[in-house]
């Protein structure tokens, strides 16, 4: 798959489909904020390829490789008082099963950056 292709295309006998990567960054995000512990969805600390144009979805960048697996990089925001590190294992197995499911694809990894912590007078 080329690198700046912008949708996941799949033939089938009755035609084709197109999925925009758009569509599985918006999924991605409902994902993420379904997470119990989840403060937000930040660029912050996520480097410069989070920013510009070619990845618009505040905190969420999919990766599309060759073989149409999907990796999706996210960096998120924890509510105080939640442990870390299962906050983001829920976002990734919500975001996984989330994209997958929606879009039939493999979704190969998802990598949570834990950017800061919101406290209760932040909200």
């Amino acid at each position: 798959m080329a690198e700046n292709k912008e949708y996941i295309s799949k033939i089938e006998a009755e035609g084709s489909i197109n999925i925009s990567e758009d569509v599985i960054s918006m999924i991605a995000i409902e994902a993420i904020k379904e997470v119990e512990g989840v403060g937000g969805i930040t660029n912050a600390g996520a480097g410069k390829e989070f920013l510009g144009k070619k990845h618009p979805f505040k905190g969420v960048r999919v990766i599309v490789d060759e073989e149409d697996k999907v990796t999706v990089d996210t960096c998120i925001l924890v509510n105080y008082g939640n442990p870390v590190n299962e906050v983001a294992k829920q976002v990734q197995t919500s975001v996984s099963k989330a994209v997958g499911d929606m879009t039939g694809l493999i979704v190969e990894a998802v990598n949570v950056n834990v950017s800061g912590v919101v406290f209760e007078k932040d909200k």
